[in-house]
């Protein structure tokens, strides 16, 4: 029962939440305090991967921090939660906790250990970092692969600070110099894709710089800082004083590889003998899931969970003077979503009536076990997995006005694309025959004949041009597929004829195995016959028999008349004895 009630509370709480082992600690930052929209407690309890497991009591709790629990904030002290799609929670959180970001004064710089400074003349540890992009989500693809993927159009969150190191003032017998820092600044920001300039804004330590990505694919977004700097140099003499103004610029950036997670997906329709409907979807790009109906009650579902973790790259932040340096907790930490494959290949849902997955297409790719963090305990496979970029499903209801691929990044749906040729193929049914020639004791020569059922065309499967490419006529389309007799795979010739010899006995299960119906059209569906084959059914055969019966047998004959013979010869009278 409490078991029960614990379920209830998760999914009421965070709908779509699936709970798997993991861990999560207690002493987490707490959202600042903002007017924005901020995680409730339950939502927050989520966040915390990364953290070593503590797992304490409920009294614990309470003597530790002096209040209660919720259910989920129990749970989440004791496991990770993973999500069936990409959570919201990442970029609430992130937006939330970058507004208490906070820069240094004008002689105090703040930067993350991570972040790259850069010394002027004046001006030094500046430095431009990303705080976050988002949406976005990082993908656990395999062993040594973790891709960021960004939606086309999101927010870039930018911390930028410096300091200023005014020289000290001198004196001599003749003179007299001293400094002032008159102004100082960043005077532009920019966020650039490659070398493109996207978003440009100035004067601001914490900006949140709205960008629009072109393309698909590989990228280098960079974020890019001018600090200026103005001092005055007084020089006093026994004869007056002259002032000077001297100023200083200084360029820093930050560079991230990522992937533009512009996701297009190809699709292809097709209509199956029996009323049934079938599509067939590629997508390049990781995918979530398809949803074949409009009420979303017919829907495959990818290889892909979620959980959300901190970047501990923002764990602690440094404050530097000219004189020191000090280490402190930081109080805005970005959070993001992070993507792990969890069932070996793709599923349909409903599992009793739902589509059928008729074919994928993808690659092998190892588990990426070791690319977790050490911490962080989630179903994630740990045997090679399909990384599939293709998928052809049969359903007898497939709504095509509201098919939709969904994305693996929050909020993001694929744009559909008919191919320039069309999408539509036809599929048809087979008739698939299958005749004894000739047998004897000690083989049997079946034909098998394949025809379209609707035209009785002969299907041919065996590529004539195989070895001969150059002669092969223009046009012509070589029809993927096979005949399978048992283990043996034959296939027919232009008249949709093969033959095949069986020398073992038995019942055989003969199999039309078309190929996939997204390249040919027409297409098939397959059909199977059965056919047994064995030397009694033949007269020859029981004669052989017949023959090796009697053949046998005749040693146990020789045994059985000799021994009679013997009992008779030594068979004594029944008078002998009297």
């Amino acid at each position: 029962m409490q078991q029960f009630l614990l379920t209830v509370s998760v999914l009421l709480c965070l709908g779509g939440v699936i709970l798997s082992a993991g861990v999560v600690s207690a002493d987490q930052p707490s959202p600042p305090e903002t007017e924005t929209d901020e995680p409730d407690d339950n939502e927050t309890a989520t966040l915390w991967s990364k953290s070593p497991n503590e797992c304490p009591s409920d009294e614990e709790y309470y003597e530790q921090f002096g209040e209660h629990r919720s259910a989920l904030e129990g749970l989440s002290d004791c496991t990770d939660i993973s999500f069936a799609e990409p959570p919201e929670t990442a970029s609430i959180w992130t937006q939330s906790d970058f507004e208490s970001l906070s820069p240094g004064s004008a002689s105090t710089a703040v930067y993350p250990d991570h972040a790259t400074t850069a010394d002027g003349r004046w001006i030094s540890d500046a430095h431009a970092t990303v705080f976050a992009i988002q949406p976005a989500t990082i993908v656990h693809q395999d062993s040594d692969e973790t891709p960021l993927y960004v939606a086309p159009q999101g927010d870039l969150y930018g911390f930028i600070d410096y300091r200023v190191d005014v020289p000290e003032g001198e004196s001599t017998d003749t003179r007299t110099v001293s400094w002032s820092l008159v102004e100082h600044e960043i005077s532009d920001t920019r966020v650039k894709q490659d070398e493109t300039l996207i978003h440009n804004t100035s004067d601001e330590h914490t900006p949140q710089l709205e960008y629009e990505l072109n393309g698909s694919g590989s990228t280098t977004l960079t974020l890019e800082a001018d600090i200026e700097v103005e001092l005055e140099r007084t020089v006093t003499r026994q004869n007056g004083s002259t002032t000077d103004t001297l100023t200083e610029n200084l360029t820093v950036s930050d560079q991230h590889e990522l992937e533009i997670y512009n996701l297009t997906a190809s699709i292809y329709h097709a209509a199956y003998p029996d009323g049934d409907n079938g599509v067939a979807i590629y997508q390049s790009q990781p995918w979530h899931g398809y949803e074949l109906t409009e009420d979303g009650d017919a829907v495959v579902r990818g290889v892909w969970r979620y959980y959300t973790a901190r970047d501990t790259n923002w764990d602690t932040l440094i404050q530097a003077s000219t004189t020191e340096s000090e280490r402190q907790n930081s109080t805005a930490v970005p959070v993001y979503v992070r993507a792990f494959p969890s069932e070996t290949g793709p599923r349909a849902d409903p599992i009793r009536d739902g589509p059928d997955i008729e074919e994928v297409w993808g690659s092998d790719s190892s588990s990426p076990n070791q690319t977790i963090h050490e911490h962080v305990e989630v179903d994630v496979v740990d045997e090679p997995y399909v990384r599939s970029y293709g998928v052809a499903v049969r359903h007898d209801d497939i709504d095509r006005d509201h098919l939709e691929v969904q994305g693996i990044v929050r909020g993001e749906t694929a744009e559909l694309v008919e191919p320039a040729n069309g999408s539509e193929r036809q599929i048809r049914a087979s008739n698939l025959s299958v005749e004894i020639l000739e047998q004897n004791e000690s083989a049997a020569t079946i034909a098998i004949e394949l025809r379209d059922a609707e035209t009785g065309t002969p299907i041919e499967l065996q590529n004539r041009f195989e070895d001969h490419r150059r002669f092969a006529p223009i046009g012509t389309q070589v029809r993927d597929g096979y005949i399978s007799v048992g283990e043996t795979r034959v296939e027919t010739n232009s008249s949709g004829i093969a033959t095949v010899t069986l020398t073992q006995p038995g019942a055989y299960s003969v199999a039309y195995h078309p190929g996939t119906w997204r390249t040919h059209d027409p297409a098939y569906v397959g059909d199977v016959e059965r056919v047994s084959w064995h030397p009694l059914a033949t007269a020859n055969g029981w004669f052989s028999l017949l023959v090796q019966v009697f053949w046998l047998s005749l040693p146990f004959v020789a045994v059985l008349y000799a021994g009679l013979k013997l009992g008779s010869f030594l068979h004594i009278p029944d008078g002998y004895n009297s």
